[in-house]
C-alpha cells in the first residue's frame, strides 16, 4: 500500500498492491498497521455505501466539528471523479481543491481529513462508492459548499448540461456564505 501526498498537505491518495492471477486479484484496502506508521491515526467507526447514476455530482459536502469526519474513499464498481477542498481557515491551501480519479479498475482510494468538503461526479454508466469514516454522521452538524462556486472553480469532468444534483445541492451556499468552524 502506498500513500501519495497531493499539493494539499493531509490529503493522500492510497494506491494498493494488487495481487492478480487467472483466479482474479487480491488487496488489502485498508491497514492500521500501515496507517499508524504514517502517522495517520483514525478509529473509523461508519461505513457508507451509495450508488450513484452517470452524471450524478455529489458534494460539496462536511461536518461541523466537533463531529467532523476523516473520510477514506473508495469505488466498488465504476469510476468517479473525487474532490476534497481544503476548508481549514487558517491552513495555507484555504480554498483549494485536489481531485483523482477512483475506479474499480485502478482501486485507488482518497483519504479525506477532517477540515475538507467532499464531493464526487459519476463518470462511467454507474458507481458504487463505498467509505469508511472516523465520526458518527450528525445531521445538525451537516455543511456544504455550492458544487459550482466560483472561487473554488471545481473540474468535475463532466458538461455542465449532464450533471444531476439533489435539490439539497443546488442550494448550498458558496465558500463565503458556509458555515466553517474549522
Amino acid at each position: 500500500m502506498k500513500l501519495i501526498n497531493t499539493d494539499i498537505k493531509d490529503l493522500f491518495i492510497i494506491e494498493p498492491t494488487v495481487f492478480e492471477d487467472e483466479r482474479g486479484y487480491f488487496y488489502e484496502s485498508y491497514n492500521l498497521q500501515v496507517f499508524n506508521k504514517h502517522n495517520l491515526n483514525f478509529n473509523f467507526v461508519q461505513d457508507n455505501q451509495s450508488r450513484s447514476s452517470f452524471g450524478v455530482v455529489r458534494g460539496l459536502h462536511f461536518q461541523l466539528a466537533p463531529y467532523a469526519q476523516t473520510k477514506l474513499i473508495r469505488v466498488l464498481e465504476g469510476k468517479i471523479f473525487d474532490v476534497a477542498v481544503d476548508i481549514r481557515k487558517n491552513s495555507p491551501t484555504f480554498g483549494k481543491w485536489a481531485g483523482v480519479e477512483l475506479s474499480s479498475e485502478n482501486k485507488k482510494q482518497l483519504l479525506v481529513p477532517k477540515g475538507f468538503a467532499h464531493g464526487f461526479s459519476v463518470l462511467s454508466p454507474s458507481a458504487v462508492v463505498f467509505y469508511k469514516c472516523d465520526e458518527f454522521y450528525n445531521k445538525e452538524s451537516e455543511g456544504g459548499i455550492i458544487y459550482n462556486d466560483k472561487s473554488i472553480n471545481v473540474d468535475w469532468k463532466l458538461d455542465p448540461e449532464k450533471m444531476i444534483l439533489s435539490a439539497k445541492d443546488k442550494i448550498l451556499p458558496g465558500l463565503d456564505k458556509a458555515e466553517i468552524n474549522f
